[in-house]
């Protein structure tokens, strides 16, 4: 299990027992699994280990989830893959908790939502929904409450075009939004729109926004992107990672209390308006996540504070902590931000003297130097210096680099470790310690390490998954007796040599 980072860390003691000793979650084995998903339209099912720390962490947040859509006739379902080693194979499990959505048992597919109870929830209704639900006078309103955000396309039945192109848009994005449908002019008219529109209804700000342009996928996507994401929202355990995946930037308006929070909120509604679609703009907790202001390169003892995170690159550009937030200020530095005049902030530690120890020690300074090092396989742990994970791994992942030090493939593979609370790193790291291999010739492309931390294990990753197929027992071969072994061999090709040449010499006397 993960220790969690600074900002999930933060609200783990928030989760609460487990009401009543009945339990709401279906535990499957290889005897009642095919018939449980054969006899429900949809399940989720949880392959899961007991011993894996993220499991327990998901299970109260599955429980409450599995009671609220009982009422809806979604299921939800539990595999302890220790019992049922085989069964979780056959669906390709790799690592726990693994979650899959089954309609029938062919009709398999992962779930890409959040492990909080209302992800799970708002994620299960969506995907029992069809792609596109008819909308009528008399199931709209309903419809509007099945989830936060909903996209319903006023269009005529024969308009076939825009048909197509919202259905198909639907199927694509039906993770994230229910799609509905209507062709009532009287019900559009009613709504307020002409036809062909989309009209997004959301349970926040305005209350809906309103598509009018021609029927194109990538535009209606934008439009639907940007209109969902509040103004100015919040950050926290249930959008963090929406917003971490958004491909925009996140402005973070940190505030102790949540009239001061909705104060500053208020002042730089504007300056959101200007950026929106740009700039996603929140407001956070200070007494609940103040912590994560180190994470933006800002002090986690003085609020209020500002910092614009460039959520691709993971650059920080935190606003001067002495000076006063106010509309003007933020205005200035948000319209230098996207300008390119403010540079990132840069946290590192200096750059080791000399390595010491088998493990590559890395700073921010020296990231893309080792870790980008194209002709060589990199194994980084990320770690955080209070994370008992970490400390539990660090003599196993001693005991690697030593392994591949001592191997044939000591100048191919580096094992290495950064502390990511001390140093920028281009990703967001969700969790310690997080671990990924940067293959040579494929560093844009990294694969994250979920499996046991064991030095079998880690090794075997990375000679699977690295260019050189690196074996860490293949020992080295000792240059000098190498070399010896190099003359000893021409020598005796030499001598060879000449007692055939002497022998047909003998032969032509």
């Amino acid at each position: 299990m993960h220790c969690k980072n600074v900002l999930i860390a933060l609200v783990a003691g928030a989760v609460g027992a487990l009401a009543g000793s009945s339990s709401d979650v279906h535990q499957l084995t290889k005897d009642t699994f095919d018939e449980f998903v054969k006899s429900n339209e949809i399940v989720l099912n949880e392959f899961y280990a007991p011993w894996c720390g993220h499991c327990k962490a998901l299970a109260p947040e599955y429980e409450e989830a599995a009671t609220i859509l009982k009422e809806k006739n979604i299921k939800l379902a539990k595999i302890d893959c220790t019992e049922e080693a085989d069964l979780c194979q056959s669906y390709g499990v790799e690592g726990y908790p693994t979650l899959k959505v089954f309609r029938g048992l062919d009709n398999v597919s992962a779930y890409k939502g959040q492990r909080k109870a209302g992800a799970i929830t708002s994620y299960m209704i969506k995907q029992s929904l069809p792609a596109v639900s008819t909308v009528s006078k008399d199931n709209l309103e309903e419809f509007k409450k099945a989830d936060k955000v909903v996209l319903v396309a006023y269009v005529k039945a024969d308009d076939k075009a825009s048909n197509e192109t919202f259905t198909k848009l639907a199927e694509k994005l039906r993770d994230n939004y229910p799609f509905g449908a209507s062709s009532d002019a009287e019900l559009a008219e009613a709504e307020g729109v002409t036809v062909p529109s989309i009209v997004l209804y959301k349970d926040f700000d305005e209350g809906k926004s309103v598509f009018t342009e021609k029927f194109d996928e990538e535009a209606i996507e934008k439009f639907a992107k940007t209109a969902a994401t509040p103004l100015i929202g919040e950050v926290g355990p249930e959008t963090y990672s929406d917003y971490m995946s958004a491909g925009i930037p996140l402005a973070y308006i940190f505030a102790e209390t949540a009239e001061e929070r909705a104060e500053l909120a208020g002042a730089l509604k504007p300056i959101a308006e200007k950026h929106r679609g740009a700039i996603n703009f929140a407001t956070i907790d200070a007494k609940a996540f103040g912590a994560h202001a180190a994470n933006l390169n800002l002090p986690t003892d003085k609020f209020p504070s500002f910092a614009i995170q460039e959520t691709v690159k993971n650059q920080k550009f935190p606003f001067d902590i002495e000076a006063k937030i106010t509309k003007e200020a933020i205005e200035a530095f948000v319209d230098g931000f996207v300008s390119g005049k403010v540079d990132p902030s840069i946290k590192s530690e200096p750059i080791p003297e000399t390595q010491e120890g088998p493990v590559t020690v890395i700073v921010a300074k020296s990231y893309d130097s080792i870790v980008l090092d194209n002709d060589k396989d990199v194994l980084v742990e990320f770690y955080a210096p209070w994370c008992g994970h970490c400390k539990s791994l660090a003599p196993k992942y001693d005991e690697l680099a030593e392994s591949f030090a001592n191997s044939a493939f000591k100048d191919k593979v580096v094992i290495s470790k950064i502390d990511a609370t001390a140093n920028d790193v281009p990703d967001e790291i969700q969790g310690f310690p997080t671990i990924k291999l940067f293959p040579a010739g494929q560093k844009s492309d990294p694969i994250t390490y979920s499996g046991p931390r064991t030095v079998e294990d880690l090794a075997k990753f990375i000679k699977e998954n690295g260019k050189y197929a690196a074996d860490a027992s293949e020992p080295a071969v000792d240059e000098d007796e190498a070399e010896e072994a190099a003359a000893t061999s021409v020598e005796a090709s030499t001598a060879t040599e000449e007692a055939k040449e002497k022998e047909t010499k003998h032969d032509e006397l």
